[in-house]
């Protein structure tokens, strides 16, 4: 079974889906990582701010984060670092997990009041 660990930046709550001004792109990060839940891999999200020993435990994640704290969010999977700096989106979780994307799987994300035009989902 595969494993997907998310190394997020220090935020308010373990999600970063929490106060009163949510970025989107967290709310979809968090869905997106329920549907890879959902299809079979262990999914593992440390919060900087609330599990520092997660970050300390690992190399791989200390030398990025050596490197800049832009680093973050740092995305492995089965222990090695796929992504780091951004949170990939639904369709590049499928393919570094090998998972298939059907049409319905495809978020559809709308723009309106919630959505910060900075965020790109709009």
């Amino acid at each position: 079974m595969k494993k997907l660990e998310v190394y997020d930046p220090a935020m308010c709550c373990s999600t970063g889906v929490c106060g009163v001004d949510v970025d989107p792109a967290l709310v979809q990060f968090a869905a997106d990582l329920a549907w890879v839940a959902e299809h079979g891999i262990t999914v593992q999200r440390y919060n900087l701010g609330q599990e520092p020993q997660a970050f300390a435990a690992n190399p791989a994640v200390v030398k990025e984060m050596e490197a800049g704290m832009e680093r973050l969010p740092i995305i492995a999977i089965d222990g090695q670092i796929v992504t780091t700096g951004l949170y990939p989106s639904r369709a590049q979780l499928a393919q570094k997990l090998g998972l298939a994307l059907a049409t319905a799987d495809k978020p559809h994300v709308r723009a309106g009041s919630c959505c910060n035009p900075k965020s790109g989902c709009c």
